[in-house]
């Protein structure tokens, strides 16, 4: 009797379960009042856009901007740290724009004040958030290595992890006050900032420091950071570089091909892709560091002997375009490059031991991949209407049109490798890194050593 009438009470308890975990609220009943406080400033933000600038919009950009309003709005309920650094961007972007209005001239704006007005010349002018941008990922990057490098160098992680924030708000106020200057400049001349290479290395930089510091709060590990940051810190040394050897920060008027409104969305959605299949490379590197901690056989060190070639030869790579313009410059990187592949060499022990598991190294090199190949192949896809929009063609065999063909078959294969096979370890993470270079030369490669239809940003 007493077995029965436990055996019904457990019966009751679950049907009461299951009809509570049916009467869970739904996703809109979870949202707090914050959350639709953000909603209401991202809808205000957006029709006052839409509003005031409506007349020099065309249709297409009204429906990016009507798009893009729900699509924060659900970004910053996702992952809430977004909220505060949309609200911080927001901010500092429309202070940097009313400090361009000049003083007694009602809308009149006067570009030359980014050189008198102490706010814009030091700070949130596009080229000084550039170039914060770029100082504060360098110093994230010392900051995550200290605290691989040290006994308890959580407090170092934290620094590295909050520079990293502050970098990526920077890059995205540099980026929407150099979208606003460009416009104030001539009415043919004003274009969102990803129209050449200067440009778009800011976007990879902080697009990937965005990635990584998600996939970080997510995991609640801050280990991967100093591997992440080697490749951001690369992209923003190569875009100093640039700047001196080419003034690519002056900004420059659109050419024919670029005058489109498939701009806006194919180049983000690719550099989404380059920047997550970048994440996994370094995160792979990282795995295969810790795999190799306890080796001495030099043949079983290989990834690090590849990372010295890669890093102590390139300056030889870019000779061809006025790198001896710079070789002060170049001398430098190398002598950084060296001490960087000693340091991991000699102490890979200690940093096997701070990095995460394995398993979490493969998770995140997997779902990196993951991202990046879904927004890789959108882009694909919407640069070949681009393409036929431009040239009349959707696929040309242009050099750019091929190796991008070739970066989406090899992550293709990857990700079929792994969900079909269960693909793991040593032979997914050698398969990431040999990615990157593939990546690498899609990305640059293709600019320096082929000439095409996509020879917008030659070096």
């Amino acid at each position: 009797m007493n077995t029965s009438a436990t055996t019904a009470d457990r019966t009751i308890e679950l049907k009461r379960g299951r009809g509570n975990a049916g009467l869970e609220p739904g996703f809109f009943a979870r949202r707090n009042v914050w959350d639709w406080l953000f909603a209401a400033l991202v809808l205000g933000g957006g029709l006052f856009a839409f509003g005031r600038y409506a007349a020099a919009m065309d249709v297409y950009e009204k429906g990016i901007l009507i798009a893009a309003m729900p699509a924060l709005i659900w970004l910053g309920w996702f992952w809430r740290s977004m909220r505060s650094l949309m609200i911080v961007v927001a901010a500092l972007s429309f202070l940097a724009i009313w400090l361009y209005q000049a003083p007694g001239g009602g809308e009149a704006v006067d570009l030359t004040r980014a050189d008198r007005v102490f706010l814009l010349k030091y700070f949130i002018s596009s080229q000084s958030a550039i170039l914060w941008m770029s100082m504060l990922f360098f110093m994230s990057t010392t900051f995550y290595w200290i605290g691989m490098l040290t006994r308890g160098g959580q407090t170092f992680e934290m620094l590295g992890s909050r520079l990293a924030w502050v970098a990526v708000t920077l890059a995205l106020v540099g980026t929407m006050v150099r979208w606003y200057e460009s416009h104030q400049i001539g009415p043919d001349i004003g274009h969102i900032p990803v129209s050449n290479l200067y440009e778009v290395f800011v976007l990879f930089c902080w697009m990937t420091a965005a990635f990584y510091l998600y996939f970080e709060e997510q995991y609640k590990t801050r280990a991967m950071g100093a591997f992440v940051m080697l490749v951001v810190s690369a992209a923003v040394g190569f875009l100093l570089w640039y700047t001196v050897i080419r003034e690519a920060h002056a900004i420059q008027p659109l050419v024919p091909a670029l005058q489109s409104w498939w701009m806006k969305l194919h180049v983000p959605a690719n550099f989404i892709g380059y920047g997550t299949f970048s994440i996994a490379a370094m995160l792979a590197f990282g795995y295969l560091i810790k795999q190799s901690a306890t080796e001495t056989r030099w043949y079983k060190l290989a990834p690090l002997w590849i990372l010295g070639v890669v890093l102590c030869f390139e300056p030889l790579v870019f000779r061809q375009s006025k790198a001896e313009q710079a070789g002060g410059y170049w001398f430098v990187y190398f002598g950084i490059s060296a001490l960087i592949v000693v340091g991991i060499l000699s102490m890979r022990r200690r940093i096997a031991a701070h990095l995460p598991s394995f398993e979490v190294l493969d998770d995140v090199m997997y779902k990196a991949i993951a991202v990046g190949f879904a927004f890789f192949t959108i882009a694909t896809v919407l640069g070949a209407f681009w393409a036929a929009e431009a040239w009349g063609g959707y696929w040309s065999w242009d050099p750019k049109e091929t190796w991008a063909l070739i970066v989406w078959l090899n992550y293709a294969a990857w990700l079929h490798m792994r969900l079909m096979k269960g693909l793991r370890g040593t032979v997914a993470a050698w398969w990431a890194l040999v990615g990157l270079a593939v990546v690498s030369f899609a990305f640059l490669g293709v600019n320096m050593f082929l000439s095409g239809l996509h020879s917008y940003g030659t070096l």
